[in-house]
């Protein structure tokens, strides 16, 4: 196979994948099926959003590159196994995305982002199966936080809902007390998931992406935890050594310096 010229190409990244899955290709990557990419899909899916955290534009760029790489794989071994080829995939989302967004293809007229957000919904559910809960299509293998929003989020659509957050916010300190009142591992295991479920509905409430939210906090901590062990290496202090409360000054000493950079 020559190469092609124009790297740049679509169809250019769908002929070097054909050939790596050739016979003259790569071993490596004739030997992937469906499932053995899955691990390595998600890690690419994470990769991309650890650079929209960062707001690396290049990184971003590259990082894209290898998520489509996967997309194209995945739908190069479907078409070796009969099942659909890229053009079905491109074709199907085409015409999805033609048919919810009617309001730009078609004569439909909306006032708001709120209305645009409604009719999507109503005509995604027009897609599926009239016996279908509308919860079902949410892939379960979603982190739990992302899931548990999106869930309420959708049940929220049809008017199961608080009426305001002053509800939700009942609910929590019920959880809570709750909580505290637990007294075996599989009931506070229990009362624990129930306090995380009420927290993900009030991120939503809030316009929260829960999963945002908490990554951001935990580069926060592992930033400010890392400052801490670098000056324990400057002061010639081993941190295991410190009280908690020396700890405590010096992460707030981090914390100072790390919010000034």
């Amino acid at each position: 196979m020559t190469l092609p010229k124009d790297l740049s190409r679509f169809s250019a990244l769908v002929k070097i994948i054909a050939r790596l899955r050739g016979p003259d290709g790569c071993p490596w990557d004739k030997e992937q099926t469906h499932a053995s990419l899955r691990e390595t899909f998600i890690q690419e899916c994470y990769e991309v959003l650890e650079t929209l955290d960062e707001g690396d534009a290049h990184r971003l760029c590259e990082e894209l590159g290898d998520l489509l790489l996967h997309i194209v794989l995945q739908a190069q071994i479907a078409e070796e196994a009969g099942e659909f080829k890229i053009g079905d995939v491109i074709n199907a989302i085409n015409k999805k995305l033609i048919h919810r967004h009617p309001h730009v293809f078609g004569e439909q007229k909306v006032k708001d982002v709120d209305e645009i957000i409604h009719n999507w919904e109503t005509l995604k559910r027009e897609e599926k199966d009239a016996d279908e809960s509308i919860i079902a299509s949410v892939p379960k293998s979603m982190p739990a936080l992302s899931y548990s929003q999106e869930i309420q989020r959708r049940v929220a659509q049809v008017g199961f809902d608080w009426e305001n957050d002053a509800g939700v916010i009942e609910k929590l300190a019920e959880e809570v007390g709750e909580l505290t009142r637990a007294d075996t591992v599989e009931s506070k295991n229990e009362e624990f998931g129930d306090l995380l479920f009420t927290l993900a509905n009030i991120a939503r409430r809030q316009g929260i992406d829960l999963e945002v939210a908490l990554r951001e906090a935990n580069r926060k901590f592992s930033r400010r935890f890392q400052y801490m062990e670098e000056l324990c290496r400057q002061r010639n202090v081993n941190l295991s050594d410190l009280s908690f409360t020396e700890q405590n000054q010096l992460w707030e000493e981090a914390k100072r310096r790390t919010s000034q950079s």
